[in-house]
């Protein structure tokens, strides 16, 4: 998700860094490329300091070893995220009390962020993490669990609103509803890439949208 935060006052942020910090963002936004595109065990120190054009000593003052690299790009990457799905579902919020459609609304803008990508989706560091775990220590194994976690405790707080006034027609446990967020923004990311359609994606959120106003619709009489 990190790779579709709106880029506006980059300039500026950007001047307002020391030198020291822009090397180090360019090293996680090179790492970050890379990773998304091969994987992590594919990625090499050697190629990131030949593409941000430094040293091999430059590279270890920023990061011990590959597994920090891994880890400072995972924080970055649950930051982002969290503008972003703040953005949205905020919006939401913004314009209207019914907790049910503050939900329908962040999910049809969500839907709408990601259909704007030209090229579809980037892909997700925490998938590529889960894939290959083994590469990292028990730290970076646990904060990946922890950003899985945090989207379910997101849309959980948001359904047990909806839930007070919108009891669900069929029996749902809240947790894996939760979590069928996250299950089908993975996997259109996967099928999108998969089949060569970018839309995908934005589909299947609209469609897990329908099946959240379907469940909480209430019922005539």
């Amino acid at each position: 998700m990190n790779q579709i935060v709106d880029q506006s006052g980059a300039v500026s942020a950007d001047t307002a860094k020391g030198k020291g910090e822009r090397t180090r963002d360019r090293i996680l936004e090179i790492a970050e490329q890379a990773v998304l595109q091969k994987g992590f065990g594919a990625t090499s120190i050697e190629e990131i300091i030949c593409e941000a054009e430094i040293t091999k000593s430059g590279f270890f003052y920023h990061f011990r070893d590959k597994n920090e690299l891994a880890r400072a790009l995972l924080l970055r990457h649950i930051d982002q995220d969290e503008i972003i799905l703040d953005q949205v579902f905020n919006r939401g919020q913004e314009l209207t009390d019914d907790p049910l459609q503050q939900f329908l609304i962040g999910l049809k803008m969500l839907a709408e962020l990601v259909e704007d990508l030209p090229n579809g989706h980037p892909g997700c560091l925490i998938a590529v993490y889960c894939y290959q775990e083994r590469l990292f220590d028990q730290e970076v194994r646990q904060l990946n669990q922890q950003a899985v976690l945090g989207w379910r405790d997101r849309f959980r707080t948001i359904l047990d609103r909806v839930v007070v006034q919108y009891p669900p027609n069929e029996p749902v446990d809240l947790d894996e509803l939760a979590d069928m967020v996250s299950t089908v923004v993975e996997g259109g990311i996967v099928m999108s890439k998969a089949l060569g359609r970018p839309q995908m994606l934005a589909n299947q959120i609209m469609l897990l949208r329908s099946f959240v106003k379907l469940l909480f619709a209430k019922q005539a009489g």
